[in-house]
């Protein structure tokens, strides 16, 4: 138990020094952390988190899901509510199609690896996304969509990765049998997330302590995700759905100046702490990842999931190009690039059973999409906004 606080401390240590230092040298702050992740992975006697997935979906993704959902206001969100909910359910669908096809047909893979790899990379990563996004100073109608897409999308995938991976170990299941266990495990989590974000703000409605309020919340992001989890529902959109509610309906509005500022404040270290640790971990896996053997279905992985996103985006983005919801050029073209994976994707590969046909590749290529989207995407992101003309020169 020692261990692991020492080992947490060091790991905060090191996170607030990348901060400084790229902040300084004007770097994303998560490039920083993967790199600093691999060299601490490369050094002696460095102590070892393992990288799982209770660890990745349980303790560090509800966290930073709610903090997120917090954030978003209702009234912004419900105006592309249907052009989001499209790109989060028809453009995974299609990201996943286009990956698996091209996995299968060009990568040798069976159909079945294909399309498990193809479904779990084929959502967006809000941890990766948020994080390049707020620190490239975007604002605006971009920065709503792109949000709230990956946030959204993360339940999508979630809740296919669970069917998908139930016809991989030889379960049976009619399309009418799939499309009920998708709409239960969708619904299931709303209805967690709204049942105990309804409980919590009638009790936060009979108090004026700032850190009591601060515990509803927490309890709030715990609590819905691991009900959804425990009945089979989606924990990822059982959060989300509680986070939008607290965050929009009342709780904010009922309590003073000091209480709303020490919510924000907590959930935006409690965000800070979880990000640092993901990016840190994903590095220290990352080091002991061989590449190189796989290199061609690495590179093949990579150019898929990127043209998938493109033709999500763009597909999507079509059905509302006559519409008052149509999406700029250029920010689909942002929207597309700016489609970053991370702590999702890897908690499902991860998660794969151990006689999961091809596992070691779907993970080895899981990682370098990864890999792909913090250093080549993360690195170019900033300076695309600024070249479009999204953020100041």
């Amino acid at each position: 138990m020692d261990s692991i606080f020492e080992t947490s401390a060091a790991l905060l240590l090191v996170a607030a020094v990348v901060a400084m230092i790229t902040r300084r040298l004007r770097l994303p702050y998560s490039v920083g952390l993967v790199t600093a992740g691999i060299i601490l992975a490369l050094l002696p006697h460095t102590p070892q988190i393992t990288l799982t997935k209770e660890l990745l979906f349980v303790v560090l993704l509800p966290p930073l899901i709610f903090e997120a959902g917090f954030h978003l206001r209702w009234i912004d969100l419900r105006r592309d509510l249907g052009l989001i909910l499209v790109l989060a359910t028809l453009g995974v669908f299609l990201a996943a199609a286009v990956t698996s096809a091209g996995m299968h047909f060009l990568g040798g893979w069976s159909w079945v690896s294909a399309v498990v790899f193809g479904v779990l990379i084929a959502a967006t990563d809000p941890v990766s996304v948020i994080a390049t996004f707020k620190e490239s100073g975007a604002r605006g109608r971009l920065l709503l969509l792109i949000e709230s897409e990956s946030l959204f999308n993360d339940g999508t995938a979630a809740v296919a990765f669970g069917v998908v991976l139930e016809l991989a170990l030889g379960h049976t299941l009619t399309p009418g049998q799939m499309a009920l266990e998708l709409v239960l495990s969708a619904g299931g989590g709303v209805l967690c997330g709204a049942v105990v974000a309804g409980a919590l703000l009638l009790l936060a409605g009979r108090t004026e302590d700032h850190l009591v309020e601060i515990t509803l919340t927490t309890v709030a992001a715990y609590g819905s995700f691991l009900l959804a989890e425990k009945i089979g529902a989606s924990g990822v959109l059982a959060t989300l759905t509680a986070s939008i509610m607290l965050g929009n309906v009342g709780v904010l509005g009922e309590i003073t100046c000091t209480g709303r500022e020490s919510v924000g404040a907590f959930w935006e270290y409690i965000a800070f702490a979880s990000n640092s640790f993901v990016f840190l971990l994903i590095g220290m896996r990352e080091a002991h990842q061989d590449f190189l053997s796989g290199l061609r279905v690495v590179l093949l992985a990579i150019a898929l999931v990127t043209l998938s996103r493109a033709a999500a985006v763009y597909a999507c983005c079509a059905l509302f190009s006559r519409s008052a919801h149509h999406v700029l050029v250029q920010h689909q073209f942002v929207l597309c690039w700016g489609g970053l994976r991370g702590a999702l994707a890897l908690a499902l590969a991860l998660a794969l059973p151990a006689d999961m046909p091809q596992r070691d590749a779907i993970v080895t290529s899981t990682f370098a999409v990864v890999a792909f989207s913090v250093f080549v995407q993360g690195l170019t992101i900033t300076p695309l906004l600024r070249r479009l003309g999204e953020i100041p020169r």
